[in-house]
């Protein structure tokens, strides 16, 4: 689930959290560490708890025989029935192992915060996207294509529940877009027998990804005065106290895979470092650290200082 470009953002996170404090240890950053990587997932079950909750909510309205959002008796608009029978929607409904696990982390804030739910449920069934779907011939085609836009355009967007989860988790407002785009391909790409299992995949593709992500951080922490040096002379139109605080920790976070790590090719760590910069840092950031790592590259490839071997992984 998580990409070694997202582990990248997390390792970032944490130093930029340290440097603004100016206070913390190693070891209270590798707990930070682990704690972001976990809460990915916790976000991830969060958003299919919303999708069980809206279903849930529009089913106990038509059990109740609600019909306060019909606009005429012929008008199936608003009428959640359709929504309710939605086949990818009961599948989520009906996954005894996604219950579990909501269940074993007590993520109840749906359930606990209703009116959430509600708002989105109304801005989907007032959609125009639900009237066409509420009078379209029912297939598990139709019902797929529904939620996967229902999703994209209206659920995943939606302020008030952006607004929510940014007051829920300190992490969450970075790990929103990655978690809404992983949920949308899996959305897209359900079937009738769709295993329960499929939605709890594993959060890391393997062990050596934490594995990165650890080493990552220790050792841009621990050998950030001599990763600083590496940068002396290579901006010379930037003093040290001139450099943005993001941009000297994405540079040292670079230069430590250059020379730490032998199975990530160059190109691939530089690629890596201005997509991010060009995300998290100013409008000209990935310029001034592209030029200052190709400097250093040229100048470890004559020293011999840089040694990569294998294909290496992103």
């Amino acid at each position: 689930m998580l990409t070694r470009r997202q582990i990248r953002v997390k390792v970032m996170q944490c130093i930029y959290a340290l440097a603004l404090s100016r206070e913390g240890s190693l070891e209270t950053q590798q707990k930070f560490l682990n704690q972001s990587i976990a809460q990915t997932f916790t976000l991830y079950l969060l958003m299919l708890s919303l999708l069980r909750e809206l279903h849930h909510l529009a089913a106990e309205r038509v059990q109740k025989g609600s019909r306060k959002y019909l606009k005429s008796p012929d008008d199936e608009v608003g009428n959640p029935l359709r929504l309710s029978e939605n086949q990818l929607f009961l599948q989520l409904a009906e996954n005894p192992l996604l219950k579990d696990a909501l269940a074993k982390r007590k993520l109840r804030q749906w359930y606990l915060n209703e009116e959430y739910v509600k708002i989105v449920l109304k801005d989907i069934l007032e959609s125009p996207l639900y009237r066409e779907y509420a009078n379209a011939p029912a297939s598990y085609e139709a019902d797929r294509e529904f939620l996967t836009v229902a999703f994209r355009e209206i659920i995943a967007p939606n302020q008030k529940i952006y607004d929510f989860l940014e007051d829920e988790g300190i992490t969450w407002v970075d790990d929103l877009p990655l978690v809404n785009t992983f949920l949308l391909k899996q959305l897209r790409k359900m079937k009738p027998g769709t295993p329960h299992t499929y939605f709890l995949p594993p959060l890391l593709k393997n062990e050596e990804d934490m594995e990165f992500a650890r080493e990552l951080l220790d050792k841009t922490l621990l050998r950030g005065a001599d990763l600083e040096k590496e940068m002396e002379g290579k901006t010379p139109n930037w003093d040290k106290e001139r450099i943005a605080e993001m941009d000297a920790i994405l540079l040292k976070m670079a230069i430590a895979e250059l020379l730490y790590f032998p199975s990530i090719p160059e190109r691939v760590t530089i690629n890596e470092y201005l997509e991010i910069a060009k995300e998290y840092s100013t409008p000209k950031s990935s310029i001034f650290i592209n030029g200052v790592l190709d400097k250093l590259i040229r100048e470890y490839r004559e020293s011999g200082r840089l040694k990569k071997t294998g294909r290496g992984l992103l």
